[in-house]
Formats: C-alpha cells, sequence, structure tokens
C-alpha cells in the first residue's frame, strides 16, 4: 500500500489542525493505521492508532484528549484531528499501516515495527 500525509502547517499554540492520510493498494479497511512523529533530534514516536474496521483506538498519554484518530475506509483515508496543539506537537507527522489483514493487539499498534508501510511525512509547527 501506498501512504501519502498532507495537512500540515505551521498554527499557534491552542490552534487545531487536521492531518489527512490517503492509501492506495489493498481494500483500505484491513489495514490497521497509525500515526507517528518525529520532532528534530529525536526518535521517532508513536501518536494514535486506529484499528481495521474503525472499533478500537490506542493514543500516547501526550495526546490523549486532545488528538481523535478516525478512518472514512469509503475514502481510502485515515485523519488525525489535532486540537490544543502546544509547541511541543511540533514535529513531522507520519502515517503508517500495518501489514495486510493484521490483527489488533492494543500494545503492537503503539510499535514502530509492526508497521510495514509508511507515507512521506506531513511538517506541523506550533508557535508560542
Amino acid at each position: 500500500v501506498q501512504l501519502q500525509a498532507f495537512g500540515g502547517g505551521l498554527v499557534q499554540a491552542g490552534g487545531s489542525l487536521r492531518l489527512s492520510c490517503t492509501a492506495s493498494g489493498r481494500p483500505f479497511g484491513t489495514y490497521i493505521m497509525g500515526w507517528f512523529r518525529q520532532a528534530p533530534g529525536k526518535e521517532r514516536e508513536f501518536v494514535a492508532a486506529m484499528s481495521n474496521g474503525g472499533g478500537r483506538t490506542n493514543y500516547a498519554d501526550s495526546v490523549k484528549g486532545r488528538f481523535t484518530i478516525f478512518r472514512d475506509d469509503a475514502k481510502n483515508t485515515v485523519y488525525l484531528q489535532m486540537n490544543s496543539l502546544k509547541p511541543e506537537d511540533t514535529a513531522v507527522y507520519f502515517c503508517a499501516a500495518q501489514p495486510y489483514g493484521s490483527r489488533w493487539y492494543t500494545y503492537k499498534a503503539a510499535l514502530l515495527s509492526e508497521y510495514s508501510y509508511w507515507g512521506q511525512g506531513t511538517q506541523v509547527t506550533v508557535s508560542s
């Protein structure tokens, strides 16, 4: 599957952004989808994930209550709604997909190693 992320930009602290990630390839609904981010000089870290079918989610503690992941399988798209943004949210955001037909495990959803497909990343910058 090929992934493309969109929607990054510059926003003031407290503002909102919605990232989108479109996929091509096999039926999108069969993929577990995740969002990760990487700030300068830091390792890539988990942000959020959603199960194939959309019934289950997992969030990093740092974004709980502020970010929401959701998907529209008819549009082959997964979204990340980011509210109450903070300067520490500044990073390049990547969408990713686990292998086709993977089974959901909450702890695995947060592991970079479980994802086989990655988009190109979109920059999010939050000014103070």
